[in-house]
């Protein structure tokens, strides 16, 4: 079992399989040209399962794949296949912008994918387009379906922006809970790869708006999710997710690897170990010990938490947010 010096117990890995992405986020990469990384510098698939059958033996439970936009490296259902054949009690999710999932779903679920979270920022077309660069509500709302006929658990993530879709914040709440999915608001994590003139909602301020058509009440956190939880007299349940929240850090069982081999003990923190050179040796005791150190020098609090540091100069598009 995998603890930190803070005697977290550290269960879950969230692997970036690509920066790669088909949106520019107003939040995330607003500006940043359509590149690719040369195919030599990433981990190949088979490269990736090899540190990921390290963590799962050394005790990660549950294993996230993100990006960029994971749906754009090509067939992400080899990689989904590997890890369930390998280990099919680990619970396997995506973090996906849902783009591409109409073609996708239902392989990805046949590989062993049990669930998605897929980003819904807004459900006015013009709206998403201005958030994202691009023309793409009609194609999300038919990736949501089709990842709702495939089967899979499905949470809708939104971010709340001041001045741009905050008066979604309910017919948001309305449709998630309409198809039974988990809706969470995500404040605006501040970065400096976002639009400058961005500013988010924070959570006390998105359940201020809702509590006046919606009655809820706050429910136990999962301690093995970030959000805080609430649940209406029938039943539903959404959360938000609080990155700036003072206890935000107190139960952090993640690790985040990213496409390049980086593996990361914070995503608020500039600091990582490679293991690509390790694990292109073949050289399995090293990469378990950088697994060790890393899991080790975990900080306690991410620099919001400790420096009062109010714009983070990570990727989140490489590190998967």
């Amino acid at each position: 079992m995998l603890r930190d010096r803070y005697d977290r117990k550290v269960t879950y890995l969230r692997v970036s399989v690509t920066e790669r992405c088909n949106f520019r986020c107003r939040y995330c990469m607003a500006e940043k040209p359509f590149s690719w990384v040369p195919k030599e510098n990433l981990l190949s698939y088979e490269e990736l399962f090899s540190f990921i059958k390290i963590g799962i033996d050394n005790g990660i439970q549950k294993i996230r794949l993100t990006g960029g936009e994971p749906t754009t490296r090509e067939n992400l259902d080899e990689l989904i296949g590997m890890i369930h054949t390998y280990a099919p009690n680990v619970d396997i999710g995506l973090t996906t912008n849902g783009f591409l999932l109409p073609a996708q779903a239902e392989k990805l679920k046949c590989a062993g994918l049990r669930r998605v979270n897929i980003s819904l920022d807004s459900l006015n077309r013009e709206t998403l387009d201005y958030i994202t660069q691009k023309d793409v509500l009609e194609q999300i709302l038919t990736g949501i379906d089709a990842a709702s006929d495939a089967g899979l658990s499905i949470k809708l993530n939104s971010v709340i922006l001041r001045g741009i879709n905050d008066h979604e914040i309910v017919p948001l709440f309305e449709y998630a809970k309409e198809i039974g999915a988990q809706i969470r608001y995500i404040e605006y994590m501040e970065n400096s790869h976002a639009h400058e003139t961005l500013q988010g909602l924070r959570s006390d301020e998105i359940i201020e708006v809702l509590g006046k058509s919606y009655p809820f009440i706050p429910i136990d956190r999962d301690e093995s999710g970030p959000a805080n939880l609430y649940e209406t007299p029938d039943g539903y349940r959404f959360g938000t997710i609080e990155p700036h929240r003072h206890d935000f850090c107190a139960t952090c069982d993640r690790l985040r690897l990213t496409a390049e081999g980086d593996l990361i003990g914070c995503l608020y923190f500039e600091g990582a170990k490679s293991i690509k050179e390790a694990i292109r040796e073949g050289n399995i005791a090293k990469a378990t010990q950088i697994l060790e150190d890393v899991v080790f020098n975990k900080p306690e609090k991410n620099l919001w938490g400790i420096e009062n540091i109010e714009i983070s100069s990570r990727a989140f598009y490489r590190t998967g947010g």
